[in-house]
């Protein structure tokens, strides 16, 4: 017999047994529920765990590289599989693998960016591994290896990565302005060779509290723009003040894992200032949506200087990313004047007591209140 809670409650009260499947029965739909929820708390914690990947942007169109050579001095990727097996087994595993030139189907493999390599490995195996022969060897038909100037090295990839909008700056950008070429955060082929640990492993104090989920180092290589370490490591391996900065009390969640750099900010140039993917203040509005807008009063602070007037994105002493401990003390930076229509109450023309959105709450943009008021 199957009781319903009500009834259960009742036959408990009036000192009675209830029959022994009262309560081991269950209704199959019950249990079939109870296992989906399961199932679904399952899925999305350990979808949840992932860190975040790449954007992936739009594809590259690649052109043919302007070598003169004819195709009998091109080796093939087979030729330098003898000598070069590590990088070849990495290599094969990009989409620049399988690039195919029409009309030059023998410029492929490792010669797409290297150049014509017959004549180099025909002479390292006629020296049959003798140290000098070798030497003379590269010395005379040597490769284009990356090792030249910044200039150089940006170029031979930026002979296919211009029609990509997250590239077509960089030329321009500040890290092509200080001499930074694409080989020193991106590799075509990870080896241990290509990371460069001669700074130290600096690590920040997040990492002592927080337990990040780590990917395969080929894994996250593949489904990351082939860089050489992840975000932020990568960045924090040059921009080390900025390291500090994430270790302060209130930050934005890049040490957690739950955001990256180049999420705010574009590695390969744009025209906004510090590299922001978007101008200003639009930069943030995309994941603080309540602030964008539009409003019908807008606060000029934020559509003419953004958000970094008043925050500091990569971390603060003070609540909110402000940058001054007392948010009165910030607006006065704008609002100084004494007995003007621009702090126009307080002793002095100065509050003299709490903050200024106690009263100006809607102090990024109202569409209600000139004054911010509501």
């Amino acid at each position: 017999m199957y009781y319903s809670g009500f009834a259960k409650e009742r036959v408990l009260k009036m000192g009675l047994q209830p029959p022994v499947d009262f309560v081991n029965r269950r209704r199959p739909w019950v249990r079939a529920l109870l296992l989906a929820v399961a199932l679904a708390c399952t899925a999305t914690g350990a979808w949840a765990q992932k860190r975040t990947e790449a954007t992936q942007g739009p594809s590259v169109a690649s052109r043919a590289p302007e070598y003169n050579a004819p195709a009998s001095e091109f080796a093939g990727p087979e030729g330098c599989r003898d000598c070069h097996k590590n990088e070849v087994v990495e290599f094969e595993k990009t989409s620049h693998s399988k690039l195919v030139f029409p009309g030059k189907d023998y410029v492929r493999g490792c010669e797409t960016c290297h150049g014509p390599a017959k004549a180099h490995a025909d002479s390292v195996q006629a020296a049959h591994g003798d140290d000098a022969e070798v030497a003379k060897a590269l010395k005379e038909h040597p490769l284009f290896s990356f090792k030249g100037t910044p200039e150089e090295n940006a170029a031979r990839c930026l002979n296919c990565h211009t029609t990509s909008k997250q590239q077509d700056f960089f030329e321009h950008s500040e890290h092509a302005g200080h001499g930074i070429s694409c080989n020193q955060c991106h590799a075509t082929h990870l080896v241990d060779e290509v990371k460069d640990l001669s700074k130290g492993d600096l690590r920040y104090a997040q990492g002592y509290f927080f337990q990040l989920p780590q990917l395969a180092d080929e894994t996250r290589w593949l489904h990351n723009s082939l860089l050489k370490r992840a975000e932020p490591a990568l960045c924090f391996g040059c921009h080390q003040t900025i390291q500090a900065k994430f270790a302060l009390p209130v930050h934005h969640r890049v040490p957690e894992g739950s955001m990256k750099c180049s999420d705010c900010h574009n590695p390969h140039g744009t025209q906004n200032m510090k590299n922001l993917n978007g101008p200003g203040w639009e930069t943030c509005v995309k994941c603080h949506v309540e602030k964008r807008g539009p409003f019908l009063y807008e606060h000029a602070a934020v559509k003419v200087e953004g958000c970094a007037t008043c925050h500091n994105p990569h971390g603060s002493d003070n609540r909110m990313l402000l940058v001054r401990r007392e948010g009165r003390q910030l607006c006065l930076q704008c609002h100084p004047e004494f007995n003007t229509v621009q702090v126009p109450h307080g002793r002095l023309s100065f509050q003299t007591s709490g903050e200024c959105v106690r009263c100006h709450v809607a102090i990024h943009g109202s569409s209600l209140d000139p004054n911010f008021l509501r």
